[in-house]
């Protein structure tokens, strides 16, 4: 059986805040590596905007999309080490 679309936009919108709270930039500040970090952390944060954006505006479809972008943006810069997370975590996929 298929997940309920507000349930799935609950559940992603806050996954999507927990790894923002749990990635820790660990690339080098002004590095470019550095840079990586900031553009993924800005692109996620700007989603999980967009997101409650979409949600305020009764957008469901869009605020799923939203919320799974921003995620995704972060979750590679995690695969590509410029973030840090708890050990043990079900964020990411490390």
């Amino acid at each position: 059986m298929s997940a309920d679309l507000e349930e799935k936009t609950d559940r992603y919108e806050r996954m999507l805040a927990d790894a923002l709270a749990a990635a820790e930039t660990v690339a080098p500040a002004g590095s470019p590596l550095g840079e990586a970090a900031t553009d993924c952390r800005e692109m996620a944060e700007s989603y999980l905007r967009d997101g409650r954006h979409f949600r305020a505006d009764d957008d469901p479809v869009n605020a799923l999309a939203s919320f799974s972008y921003g995620y995704g943006w972060l979750d590679a810069g995690v695969r590509m080490g410029l973030f840090a997370v708890p050990e043990g975590t079900e964020l990411f996929t490390t």
